[in-house]
């Protein structure tokens, strides 16, 4: 399994107000854009900034959720998406409706980049930080469209850069002084240890659907106490966070198919292959307790060999020096 690739600066884009964005993530999920969406940004961006001619390699992206109010309307334990009629048909008339979950977000955008332009000209980066500001502005964020703020002035807007060099503990302290200025708000990432440890605690038998569905929801059970008779109703959560289902990328259903070989496909000059999406868990946590950059970015991993297109994270990767052999076991749900 790859670990994070290194990087000597932290870009964040803070506070974007992104409008209508994608609120389902997968075919199983919602409630927040899937990592992959913001993945595909980064890259997006990384193309748009070499033909502005600036020299810059984004390696990771991470994402920081200030807040959010997601388009639904509710009716007791059932909400239900507004939905909308869109496009029209080639006669005029209204389409089918196909369900489209929205999002109104403010959070704030971070990238690992690297620059030899930096390096040589360490002014360059500054210059360029609103180059890549006003790029972005017009990029959709996972469906969404950006809305500029109603006080572009304020400090809050701006786009700031964090230098990480030196040793890991330079970096990490550099970090720690700047993870303030992303509050208040909560940052994702990966949690497939809590996914192993549920398997391992469900014992024989048990598969990864079991544990991701029980970790999905609070489970309430009844504690009795053999010597007072009593007892007490406790649930799994107590220190657990924050913790949520989600899509972590793709795993292959079948061969790659050679470009323009499959019917209707969006580029014929690229191999085809028919995946399903991959899922894992996710924990919400406040960037204050966030040791590392590297904890908060997710960065791609994909095997082809094996069939496997995804994301990851390494917040629940040991990072010290006597478990730095240590590999997490991956847990993916094809469903």
């Amino acid at each position: 399994m790859s670990t994070c690739p290194e990087f000597g600066h932290l870009l964040v884009f803070p506070h974007l107000r992104v409008q209508n964005a994608n609120a389902i993530s997968s075919p199983l999920t919602h409630g927040f854009p899937s990592m992959t969406a913001f993945l595909g940004l980064m890259w997006a961006l990384q193309r748009k900034a070499q033909q502005a001619g600036l020299d810059v390699r984004f390696k990771a992206a991470g994402v920081v959720c200030h807040q959010h109010r997601e388009l639904v309307t509710e009716g007791g334990f059932v909400n239900s998406f507004h939905l909308t009629r869109n496009p029209v048909g080639k006669d005029g008339g209204t389409a089918a409706i196909v369900e489209e979950g929205r999002i109104h977000l403010e959070l704030s955008l971070l990238l690992a980049a690297d620059s030899p332009r930096w390096q040589r000209e360490p002014d360059a980066r500054d210059a360029d930080l609103p180059k890549l500001a006003e790029l972005l502005a017009g990029m959709r964020v996972a469906g969404g469209s950006v809305i500029p703020p109603a006080q572009p002035w304020r400090r809050r807007y701006h786009p700031w850069a964090l230098d990480l060099t030196g040793t890991a503990q330079d970096r990490s302290n550099a970090f720690a002084r700047a993870r303030m200025r992303l509050l208040p708000g909560f940052a994702l990432v990966a949690r497939d240890d809590l996914l192993a440890e549920r398997i391992a605690e469900a014992g024989e038998g048990a598969n990864a659907l079991q544990a991701w569905l029980s970790l999905a929801r609070i489970n309430w059970r009844w504690m009795a106490d053999a010597h007072e008779g009593k007892g007490t109703w406790q649930h799994d959560r107590i220190g657990g966070g924050w913790l949520v289902p989600i899509p972590v990328g793709y795993g292959a259903l079948g061969e790659l198919h050679d470009a323009g070989t499959v019917t209707n496909a969006r580029d014929a000059n690229t191999p085809f292959r028919f995946v399903e999406s991959l899922y894992s868990m996710g924990q919400w946590i406040s960037p204050h307790r966030i040791k590392s950059a590297e904890s908060l970015l997710w960065y791609a991993d994909s095997q082809p060999d094996q069939g496997l297109y995804r994301c990851r994270n390494d917040h629940a990767r040991p990072h010290d020096d006597e478990d730095a052999h240590s590999v997490l076991p991956e847990f993916e749900l094809n469903i």
